[in-house]
């Protein structure tokens, strides 16, 4: 217990701050993944799943992207295309290593979690069509990379969570590609409204209020105030026919009520959802195995939801 908790104050040390009063963004990236390669970064945010392998590919956005697959994989297999978290203006795709892997060996799938570009350099709506154009790759190249384009799930956490469901819609909208599932992990759906969630989790570990206001003026940029349901899927105008849904919130998250609301508009379009608000967990849980056990219990319940859809 009392390394877990050396283990978490490195890790605060490094958020405490908030991104809002970082002036020098990229030395704040450079510090997150320095402490994502360290002993400690493995740690915090667990290592891969040794019965997986990993290969790095380049994307059609010219984005690169980690897949992960079962060492012993024979044939096509389900792919769940997973996208990081980090506010839109941070973070990489081997922070979600830990899950991506474990994953990929208990589902027997391959998850390819691809890099996409961060604000500010690259604002709103460059993340989405990144998010949208490498999906759109990953099932064009579904021979060479191994995989059923007809077993197809996203998945995302934070701002990943925000693009999974962006693309859903955008996929739906456009008629394709067919997407079985969306797992929405503690997702950001809303850019303007401020919910109970925010003010009783207003000073929470990892993310803040203040953080999340941060982001989003970050990452939407001149859109700032845009209603576009691309930046706010709840805001979309019909969330019907939309894939099955596991959502997953945290009860000390400042999101939480992003992920409930979300999952009230999606069960009154008729969508199925499945629900779960982990107790006792922070934001950000499913990318600190090392630090919030409830990981593990998390991820038992994406595997098992994987499981049925694909």
């Amino acid at each position: 217990m009392a390394l877990r908790t050396r283990i978490f104050g490195r890790l605060l040390k490094l958020t405490e701050t908030g991104i809002e009063e970082v002036a020098d963004l990229p030395a704040h990236r450079a510090k997150r993944a320095k402490l994502q390669r360290s002993a400690i970064g493995g740690l915090i945010f667990g290592r891969p799943d040794p019965a997986a392998s990993v290969d790095e590919i380049v994307l059609g956005t010219g984005e690169r992207a980690l897949v992960h697959r079962p060492k012993d994989a024979i044939g096509p297999l389900p792919c769940v295309v997973n996208f990081h978290g980090g506010g839109w203006v941070q973070g990489n795709p081997e922070q979600s290593a830990w899950l991506a892997s474990r994953i990929a060996v208990r589902n027997r799938v391959v998850v390819v979690s691809p890099a996409y570009r961060l604000a500010p350099e690259a604002p709103f709506p460059a993340g989405v069509d990144d998010a949208r154009d490498s999906l759109a790759w990953v099932v064009e190249h579904a021979g060479d990379l191994g995989i059923d384009p007809q077993r197809l799930a996203v998945m995302g956490d934070s701002a990943g969570g925000n693009l999974a469901a962006v693309v859903s819609l955008l996929a739906r909208d456009a008629g394709g590609p067919s997407i079985r599932a969306q797992v929405l992990i503690y997702p950001g759906v809303e850019m303007y409204d401020r919910w109970p969630s925010e003010d009783r989790n207003a000073d929470a570990p990892v993310l803040t209020s203040a953080n999340m206001r941060a982001f989003a003026r970050l990452y939407l940029g001149d859109a700032y105030g845009t209603e576009d349901f691309r930046a706010s899927p709840i805001r979309a105008t019909s969330h019907a026919d939309l894939p099955k849904a596991f959502i997953l919130t945290a009860e000390q998250d400042p999101l939480l009520d992003n992920g409930s609301r979300y999952r009230d508009a999606l069960v009154e379009a008729g969508v199925p959802v499945r629900y779960v608000e982990y107790d006792g967990a922070i934001h950000g849980f499913m990318s600190l195995p090392g630090v919030v056990p409830v990981s593990g219990r998390a991820l038992d319940d994406i595997v098992d939801f994987l499981r049925e859809v694909l």
